[in-house]
């Protein structure tokens, strides 16, 4: 997230990393645009307002997330887990992890398959809004982890490498009500070359 030290906003949303139609027909041009340009722009804009005045104001933003609480911490994470989440899809991804990432994954969950059936599952069982992570805990170990609403495994001191969104403005245009739909069609979407450049990453 870009700081704008010249302005009392500390933060400014980040563009998408490709155009509002590109993830068609998993993820639709009007759900991009609603979920980019109306949620997370919101999150942003109302951390702005938070923190103006406070500690929080010049902290980094990962920083924020650890120690907030309350109105600050949600929309912190929000801007973050959506930054992240938009990031990690692409209109041209390569389709499975390769290298270093996949070895982890077999080693944690068995195979690929049997990783993305853990999160599906996960997933759909979440109840209400939130996130499904994929992460490295504090031993290196690959886990799947479940978080309501804002929730970030940062907090668990766990290194986030992909995530799924289920609140329900990241897929209700399309999807309606068929969470389980539009989980499976995100799969078609998700860059393992971003994925392995995070697991990568010291």
């Amino acid at each position: 997230m870009a700081t704008d030290s010249m302005t009392q906003a500390r933060f400014t949303p980040k563009d998408l990393p490709y155009a509002y139609s590109a993830l068609a027909p998993q993820v639709s041009e009007e759900t991009l645009r609603f979920h980019h340009d109306k949620h997370y722009v919101g999150y942003v804009n109302k951390l702005n307002e938070l923190i103006l005045d406070t500690p929080y104001a010049q902290q980094p933003l990962e920083d924020i997330i650890l120690a907030a609480d309350g109105a600050v911490f949600n929309n912190a994470a929000q801007a973050w887990n959506h930054e992240f989440f938009f990031e990690e899809l692409s209109p041209e991804p390569q389709a499975l992890p390769t290298g270093a990432l996949k070895e982890s994954i077999d080693a944690g969950f068995g195979s690929f398959a049997k990783m993305k059936e853990q999160m599906n599952k996960a997933a759909v069982a979440l109840f209400g809004s939130g996130w499904v992570w994929l992460a490295a805990d504090r031993e290196g170990k690959l886990v799947v982890v479940s978080e309501p609403n804002a929730g970030n495994p940062m907090r668990e001191g766990m290194k986030p490498l992909m995530c799924i969104d289920v609140w329900e403005h990241a897929y209700y245009i399309d999807y309606r009500n068929r969470r389980a739909d539009a989980v499976d069609a995100l799969w078609n979407r998700i860059d393992w070359k971003t994925i392995g450049d995070r697991f990568e990453k010291k």
